[in-house]
């Protein structure tokens, strides 16, 4: 099997794709989407749990976010997509999804960015 299951906090079964645990077995399998889309060479390279530093109107850092994927395609825009169930879209979670989307408000009306919810 290519997967491997574990425990969650959110009753989803952490998944292990490639020696890589996952937060869920939806997470692990777009893990593998998108392998195979780089295989096709429909998109660059993808990374996991990429870090995005997270600020308020002063510039001050507010917080650390991890968004699950990060995709480089080729016509060169990049996506966030986020993999959620209800309860993993917690009120946290929307609020640095907030922050996000205002850090990249420009880049996403120029078509630079995308950010997806995959729920």
């Amino acid at each position: 099997m290519w997967y491997k299951n574990l425990k969650n906090k959110f009753h989803a079964k952490k998944t292990e794709y490639k020696g890589i645990k996952y937060a869920s077995g939806r997470e692990a399998k777009k893990a593998w989407d998108l392998d195979m889309l780089v295989r096709g060479e429909v998109i660059l390279r993808w990374e996991r749990q990429a870090k995005e530093e997270l600020f308020g109107i002063n510039k001050s850092k507010i917080c650390s976010y991890y968004v699950d994927f990060k995709i480089f395609h080729v016509d060169g825009t990049i996506e966030y997509l986020e993999i959620k169930s209800k309860p993993t879209a917690t009120p946290e979670w929307k609020l640095k999804w907030k922050l996000l989307e205002d850090k990249y408000k420009q880049e996403v009306l120029d078509k630079k960015i995308i950010l997806t919810v995959e729920y």
